[in-house]
């Protein structure tokens, strides 16, 4: 079973109420409409301070899960309750003392977290914004599983706050807010794998923090076995470069966590493993755009041929790494073989 995360855990049917896979933005003027406005919710919102209310949500419903920001004018008392089966993760950036769950101070370092079917209490104070990740809990068991080699049930938090530390839940909610900052200005629906990667990301971020437990420290393997790691990842993507393979797919293939898959190309390469994989497909695609001339192919045809169905992004990606753009080295290609070919006739 392929922890592909976009088959059949992943599937690529989008839930009915948000069948488009985009980042959506809405603002209220009230706090039952903002109470109404978060999919998948059972809630009600209290307003107990006087005051025009405004509330803000962009949020990003993925196959299975919810990423969203929420944003609050005035004090409230909220009741909530998240679908039976799935966790929330619950991150303020607001100060220590702004908010409570189930009476209990959300510290300053920490995030809340709460399983589905079960309601809570959000006391929040006015101004308040909070990062919120919803994930079904078939979907979270497997990936500690299959990813991050460890068992699930025993280890899920079993308190509604959970001390993270500053910088780390700083760097979770830059990232979450870069996510959906990225949707929301391509505007355009999510491909299964772009879900499939953004749904991994965030899973690996949570365990990163310390939101869920990360896998137990074991003996990372000796200096060859890192190499060879790394040279199979390297094999096995080239050898299915028609599409993205991500970090899920390649511990699942080569039988490691994806912390010693981190360590390992730490060790060997200096980069992560994403950066890697993805930077070997683009090195392939300019070798292929500079023989494109030869076989009448385009910068579309290098980029599928080489996994890479986001054109704007292969674009960024490509200029990034070579400084230059897909379509400037497929122009000096053909410059160059449009050159060869007139000194041959001239002789």
């Amino acid at each position: 079973m392929a922890i592909e995360l976009q088959s059949d855990t992943f599937t690529d049917r989008p839930p009915a109420s948000q069948p488009s896979f985009c980042v959506h933005t809405c603002v209220a003027h009230d706090a039952d409409e903002q109470a109404r406005n978060l999919h998948g919710w059972s809630q009600t919102y209290d307003q107990l301070t006087a005051g025009r209310f405004v509330g803000g949500l962009t949020e990003l419903c993925l196959d299975h899960m919810q990423v969203f920001v929420e944003t609050t004018s005035h004090t409230l008392r909220q009741t909530c309750e998240v679908q039976e089966g799935a966790y929330w993760f619950g991150i303020p950036t607001c100060p220590t003392g702004s908010g409570r769950i189930d009476a209990q101070l959300i510290a300053g370092d920490a995030l809340a977290f709460r399983p589905g079917g079960i309601e809570f209490e959000l006391l929040t104070s006015a101004g308040y914004e909070i990062f919120g990740v919803v994930v079904k809990g078939e979907v979270l068991r497997r990936y500690a599983a299959e990813v991050e080699r460890i068992g699930l049930a025993d280890h899920l938090p079993n308190t509604e706050v959970v001390p993270i530390g500053m910088a780390r839940k700083e760097r979770l909610c830059a990232s979450l807010r870069r996510l959906l900052d990225d949707g929301a200005a391509s505007a355009a629906p999510l491909s299964s794998f772009a879900r499939n990667n953004l749904q991994a990301s965030v899973l690996a971020s949570l365990f990163d923090v310390g939101a869920l437990p990360g896998s137990e420290l074991v003996a990372m393997p000796a200096r060859p076995r890192r190499q060879s790691i790394v040279s199979e990842a390297r094999e096995y993507v080239l050898a299915n470069r028609d599409r993205a393979v991500n970090v899920p797919e390649l511990c699942e293939r080569l039988h490691v966590s994806r912390r010693t898959l981190q360590y390992c190309f730490q060790d060997v390469l200096g980069m992560a493993p994403a950066t890697y994989l993805r930077t070997i497909r683009l090195n392939g695609a300019r070798r292929d755009l500079c023989n494109a001339s030869r076989e009448s192919r385009s910068v579309q045809d290098v980029a599928a041929a080489w996994g890479f169905w986001h054109l704007s992004q292969f674009a960024t990606d490509y200029r990034k790494l070579f400084g230059m753009r897909p379509s400037d080295t497929l122009k000096a290609a053909i410059n160059g073989r449009t050159q060869t070919d007139s000194g041959s006739f001239a002789h």
